[in-house]
């Protein structure tokens, strides 16, 4: 009884710890993408416009490949250019990012950013700009914002 007891007990043992194996367990998939968004106004242009034209920006940027890619959406504007800029909430500043189409839906997907520029843009130092003939220094404007 001692016997068939003891045997049993090690199996159990020998079961338990198969069944609990680390290695079974598949390991989870990295997420290296951080997202960013941007709400467009005349309001946050600058300085700010009285247009009541609108958009949104979406951004997302692989940690691992170094690759941006942005979805801008507007209406209430006819856009002559679109860009991202850096720059601070209150500051205008350089274009880093060029987009070819302007129509909305715009897509855009970047080369590799550098250090700095990756530096930047997790500092929510860029913002969306669509720039119109009416407002050529820029008709709706947002800073994109790590979500």
């Amino acid at each position: 009884m001692k016997r068939i007891l003891l045997t049993m007990t090690i199996i159990s043992a020998l079961l338990t710890q198969t069944a609990c194996s680390k290695s079974d367990d598949p390991a989870p998939t990295p997420n290296y993408n951080v997202n960013f968004m941007a709400n467009l106004t005349g309001a946050s242009e600058v300085p700010a416009n009285p247009s009541t034209a609108s958009g949104m920006s979406m951004v997302t940027f692989n940690s691992q490949t170094k690759i941006l890619t942005a979805t801008t959406t507007y209406t209430g504007v006819t856009a002559t250019a679109a860009h991202i800029h850096k720059g601070a909430t209150t500051v205008s500043g350089p274009v880093i990012f060029g987009f070819s189409n302007v129509a909305s839906p715009i897509s855009y997907t970047s080369v590799a950013l550098d250090a700095t520029q990756e530096a930047d843009l997790m500092a929510n130092q860029y913002y969306v700009n669509v720039h119109s003939a009416a407002y050529p220094g820029g008709e709706i404007r947002g800073q994109l914002i790590k979500q």
